[in-house]
């Protein structure tokens, strides 16, 4: 067996490695030194330490024993008492005082009580109202007043919607016709028009229309007829204003389409355009009916129509009981005047269809409404 003798040369081997070794174990030995001086804790930051960590005991935070939580888990239902306690106070609401209503109701009520005062202490025999109300001679002037405002709305009316058309026509003469007899009954009061209808005999004695009528001016133009054509043709020149803003509210693209189908100018006016034009002209036209309706008083002096305030004045010169009748037509003029208000507003209702979501409520309605708003309010009140 051959024995295997180190070489002369490991020896030195070996001692170049220690000497190679010996400057690396110095430098860690200081960069152990280095390392410990500077983890070495001041006893008063240890102290610190203990005092945090056993705080943390007490309060129970520390959570060394406890498994890392799942995230796919769901979190945990806090308990009830908690959840409780976690909810948010109901907040109370205080309502706002608004003073300045206060205050301007009691202004209103002291005016109307001195108003009221003031009529209750003043020399009328209120007693003669009721005793007249349903006098003969007041529901027929009662009947007159209805029906002079009925036939003069209506020709007012229809004129309206034939001056209307003729203003917007593109016909130079027809237009410049229609503005000129508008510019003139709109320029000059209603008052002297019936006065100049009652007294056109004095301008044409006689009115000659041929073989078919001919008679004088002063039989033909009777109070009734003075009273009609005074009404009527100045009531005209404000419905033509109202019927065009109704015409001109309605889409051109209607009328295109409307001729695009083949239907002619007339037809379309009355089935397209109309039609809708009465969601704008009824509101006006229902105000000016009411109006009417009180302006006929002024052709009892102009043209001796015997209409509602010329029989209740004639009572009260034959009576004495001057303000009493006149407290009287105002009665009737007002419960006329909110007979026909009704009617206006369930016209209007009637057209609103096409144009409004929600239909407006009814007079009942509202009153039931506004019954329910003010006893919440009063409960509320009382609650509170």
């Amino acid at each position: 067996m051959t024995s295997s003798t180190p070489s002369p040369d490991e020896p030195d081997k070996a001692e170049k490695a220690d000497k190679a070794e010996t400057p690396d174990k110095a430098e860690n030995v200081e960069k152990a030194e280095k390392a410990e001086k500077a983890g070495e804790t001041p006893k008063a930051a240890k102290l610190e330490k203990a005092e945090k960590a056993e705080t943390a005991d007490k309060a129970g935070e520390t959570a060394k024993d406890d498994p890392p939580a799942d995230p796919a888990d769901p979190p945990a239902d806090p308990p009830a008492g908690s959840a409780a306690k976690a909810q948010p106070e109901a907040i109370k609401a205080i309502p706002v005082r608004h003073y300045g209503r206060w205050i301007s109701a009691v202004v209103v009520l002291a005016l109307l009580g001195l108003l009221v005062n003031a009529f209750a202490t003043a020399n009328v025999h209120y007693s003669a109202i009721p005793d007249y109300i349903f006098d003969s001679s007041v529901l027929s002037g009662l009947g007159k007043t209805v029906l002079i405002s009925v036939l003069a709305m209506v020709l007012g009316l229809v004129l309206g919607i034939v001056l209307a058309v003729m203003r917007l026509s593109k016909n130079p003469v027809t237009s410049s016709v229609a503005w000129v007899y508008i510019w003139f009954f709109r320029g000059t009061p209603v008052f002297v028009q019936l006065l100049l209808w009652f007294n056109l005999a004095l301008i044409f004695p006689y009115i000659n229309l041929g073989p078919i009528y001919r008679d004088e001016m002063s039989d033909f133009m009777t109070p009734f007829v003075a009273a009609l054509l005074g009404l009527g043709l100045n009531e005209a020149a404000y419905m033509s204003e109202i019927v065009r803003a109704g015409i001109q509210s309605v889409d051109e693209g209607q009328t295109e389409a409307a001729h695009a189908l083949g239907m002619s100018q007339g037809r379309t006016l009355r089935r397209i355009v109309l039609p809708q034009a009465m969601r704008v002209i009824v509101p006006p036209t229902g105000n000016e009916f009411i109006n009417m309706l009180k302006t006929s008083s002024l052709a009892a002096s102009a043209a001796q129509y015997l209409e509602l305030l010329r029989s209740t004045s004639d009572i009260g010169q034959t009576t004495g009981a001057t303000v009493e009748m006149l407290f009287l037509a105002a009665t009737w003029y007002l419960i006329l005047t909110s007979v026909f208000s009704v009617g206006q507003f369930y016209l209007e209702r009637h057209y609103a269809r096409g144009s409004l979501r929600t239909l407006p409520l009814t007079p009942w309605q509202k009153v039931k409404a506004n019954l329910s708003t003010f006893s919440n309010r009063a409960k509320g009140g009382v609650t509170a």
